[in-house]
């Protein structure tokens, strides 16, 4: 089918271009700022168009020969009034649709049941957006979903960010009571992509959600069960308003203020899927747990040169994982320190140089405290350094090498290990070696740090100090050393 997506520069659009291609379907991308898109890795197979819902005229044309549209913008976190902004593109986008002779919109809004007067302002705002697609000639598909659990997805970031960060929470007291079915975003993607093959869901309300139906305490425990992190205690109170939470939430996550409100204001309605309403009846698919939604979604750290690149999980494949699309905050936080060095050794000298590192040979800065961090790592139960290296020159992909294993090795350009001593976190040291037209060579040394839980974060930041001096000194004796072998 010929289908366009208003809002692939957005969280699920994003996501949702490769599996429509995947799918067979030629696909069309509207946006309002097309350069967005230029760095995706699907832009050639695909048209993009210049476009804003709050133009109508800026539709017609490129809903031409459109089969399907997927509707997936929404105002929420801007300034102003964003329920009148929702309201004129839903309109805008009807009337355009009819006028280009498109058969079908989809469209992804959020559960909730009941009278609109009961419902938050973001939830009444979804379901009128609904409504006003739907109040014309075309047919709308509206799939309705709760929290999505997905790096990169507002909600599950601020679920992250609370549980990560925070070991005790003060709460309101609807944490503890309210109801919600979360669903994985690639559970997501398979029901968007579905409901364009099957005439069936066609002017219908499709509600979409996990197995799992949870409070958002029980969301918050099973988070900090998958993430390794102790249960956090959370202790409910009457007293504290959405207002006030939603400001709590803006300071300890990075979630802007204009975002957080209307996302807290929603969590004291139920958000369950009801068995009149269930996708489940139309498509036959068994969605992921929250359990393992989560575990996809906790990625882990491999390219630490693109910071949006990340590794899927060892057992399941999916695309829960950061895109280009995510917001700079997606994927949860990361601590680095960056040293160059430019050295007139040879790439091949310089690399040979680094590679040798650890075992008999020591790490050129700082012996004594590497020395006792092994020790003390011994102490706890980790590996300590006794273990050495494998041969005093000569490394490979796998190789232990003291409390580091090694995880890339590419001669004469890339030497990364990964720490296996007991840290609250996951560590990498990475080196990268660049030769210019100069005839320099560049070293580049990055260590990064991803942090678990509150102890990870004053890990990292009471050892800072240290770590910068010991970082530099080590990426300067190494340059060093090359130039003497050289």
């Amino acid at each position: 089918m010929k289908v366009a997506v208003i809002g692939a520069t957005g969280y699920v659009g994003g996501r949702l271009v490769p599996e429509l291609l995947a799918a067979g379907h030629h696909v069309r991308c509207l946006a309002r700022t097309p350069a967005r898109l230029d760095g995706v890795e699907w832009r050639n197979d695909v048209e993009v168009m210049s476009a804003d819902v709050l133009d109508q005229n800026s539709l017609v044309d490129p809903l031409r020969d459109i089969e399907a549209v997927y509707y997936l913008v929404h105002a929420m976190g801007q300034d102003g009034d964003f329920e009148e902004s929702d309201r004129v593109g839903a309109e805008n986008t009807r009337m355009a649709a009819e006028k280009a002779g498109v058969s079908q919109i989809v469209y992804l809004g959020g559960l909730g049941d009941g009278d609109p007067e009961d419902l938050s302002n973001h939830l009444a705002s979804r379901h009128e957006v609904g409504r006003v697609l739907a109040d014309g000639h075309v047919p709308v598909t509206e799939l309705r979903a709760a929290v999505i659990i997905g790096s990169g997805s507002a909600s599950f970031e601020m679920l992250r960010c609370l549980a990560e960060v925070l070991p005790a929470m003060i709460c309101p007291r609807w944490v503890t009571k309210t109801k919600c079915q979360p669903i994985a975003i690639a559970d997501v993607l398979h029901y968007l992509v579905a409901v364009i093959e099957i005439p069936e869901a066609r002017g219908q309300i499709l509600e979409i959600g996990g197995p799992d139906v949870l409070t958002y305490r029980d969301m918050m425990d099973r988070y900090a069960l998958a993430a390794g992190l102790r249960r956090r205690l959370i202790v409910p109170v009457p007293i504290l308003t959405p207002r006030l939470s939603s400001h709590w939430v803006n300071l300890v996550t990075p979630l802007p203020y204009t975002l957080a409100r209307p996302l807290v204001d929603s969590l004291i309605n139920d958000v369950v899927v009801t068995p009149e309403r269930d996708i489940s009846r139309l498509v036959d698919h068994r969605p992921r747990t929250l359990d393992l939604a989560i575990e996809q979604a906790l990625a882990v750290v491999k390219d630490l040169h693109i910071k949006t690149s990340w590794m899927d999980s060892a057992r399941h494949k999916t695309s829960a994982m950061p895109t280009p699309q995510d917001p700079d905050w997606a994927g949860g936080t990361i601590y680095q320190d960056i040293q160059e060095v430019i050295t007139p050794a040879s790439p091949e000298a310089l690399f040979a140089t680094v590679a040798g590192i650890g075992g008999a040979r020591g790490w050129y800065a700082a012996n004594a405290l590497w020395t006792i961090r092994g020790s003390l790592d011994k102490l706890v139960g980790g590996v300590g350094m006794r273990r050495g290296r494998r041969h005093p020159d000569l490394l490979r992909v796998g190789d232990a090498l003291d409390f580091f294993r090694v995880e890339a090795h590419e001669p004469p350009a890339l030497l990364r290990l990964q720490a296996e001593m007991k840290v609250p976190g996951a560590a990498w040291l990475e080196w990268r070696i660049l030769a210019d037209d100069q005839g320099a060579t560049q070293l580049r040394q990055l260590a990064r740090f991803h942090p678990r839980g509150v102890a990870g974060r004053a890990y990292w930041w009471i050892l800072l100090p240290i770590h910068k001096v010991i970082w530099r000194q080590l990426a300067e004796r190494l340059a060093r050393t090359a130039e003497q072998a050289t």
